[in-house]
């Protein structure tokens, strides 16, 4: 039987327990559609090696990332590792992607995102020196479509580590153009981690894109055509497309800790929220 005096004990204790609960949970979820956390459901083989990574999301029709092995010489080589408790990153685990994607099988999951629902992600991550590939393409996500104009949605470095994104809509090729634009973020050094963002507007016509690093004010933004007839594909992590006739070409090398996706356009209160929540929760400073 509880002794009396331990109630108020006991309560302030469920109280600091629910908090601490309350404390881990995104502080927006509505339109969340992907949620890889590096803590969570990671299947990995030969003590190091991933070979699944699960969304958080669990009525996401997408929930699996796996490597993309074909149109690799040496087998295994697609597959990204896991780095254990990071202590700059206050204990967390984190992905580290050398040239290498995890890939879901999903065609159509996230083609809404540039043909007018638009969109907002985060990505929580560190930069290593990026290999000579194609100039300036190192490629952190992306859904783009194999063949034809690559349209979709993607996330990059240049080759001094300078964050640029955009949106393809599949009108024209050209890299780059007003259908393919370059947004330029901010030169993130090697080492610390950052909460790089991108959002772009819902709608039809031309609307915004905008890009973040670690604060809610936007570093620079563009007028994108939306295309309603564009169609992307399967989306990757660690590369800009699911590249089987050259994988890693174009992949970066970095660490991704944590990655959002929701298929709509967060409002400026939301976004400050989530980026917030991240920082604090992987122990990010602003800029």
């Amino acid at each position: 039987m509880t002794h009396p005096d331990y109630l108020p004990r006991l309560g302030l204790a469920l109280m600091l327990f629910l908090a601490a609960c309350q404390s881990e949970s995104l502080p927006v979820v509505t339109g969340l559609i992907l949620d890889l956390d590096a803590d969570l459901d990671l299947t990995v083989e030969n003590d190091d090696r991933i070979v699944g990574w699960r969304n958080q999301v669990p009525d996401s029709p997408v929930q699996w990332f796996v490597p993309q092995e074909k149109g690799r010489e040496v087998p295994g080589s697609g597959r990204p590792s896991i780095r254990r408790q990071v202590g700059t990153i206050d204990g967390h685990d984190t992905v580290v992607f050398r040239q290498q994607e995890l890939v879901n099988d999903h065609e159509s999951a996230f083609d809404a995102l540039a043909t007018g629902a638009g969109y907002t992600w985060f990505s929580v991550m560190a930069v290593y020196e990026q290999r000579v590939g194609l100039e300036d393409v190192n490629s952190f996500f992306g859904n783009l479509r194999n063949g034809g104009n690559y349209e979709g949605i993607w996330g990059n470095f240049t080759d001094d580590n300078t964050v640029w994104i955009g949106s393809r809509n599949g009108i024209t090729f050209g890299r780059f153009d007003a259908n393919n634009p370059k947004l330029l973020g901010s030169k993130l050094e090697i080492g610390p981690y950052y909460v790089v963002a991108g959002r772009m507007t819902s709608g039809s016509g031309r609307v915004p894109i905008e890009v973040f690093v670690n604060e809610p004010e936007v570093i620079d933004t563009v007028l994108f055509p939306v295309n309603p007839d564009a169609d992307a594909s399967r989306m990757a992590i660690g590369q800009e497309r699911d590249a089987i006739e050259h994988p890693g070409v174009e992949s970066f090398d970095g660490e991704i800790t944590r990655f959002l996706i929701f298929e709509r356009p967060l409002p400026d209160e939301e976004l400050d929220q989530v980026m917030a929540f991240l920082r604090q929760r992987y122990g990010i400073r602003g800029r």
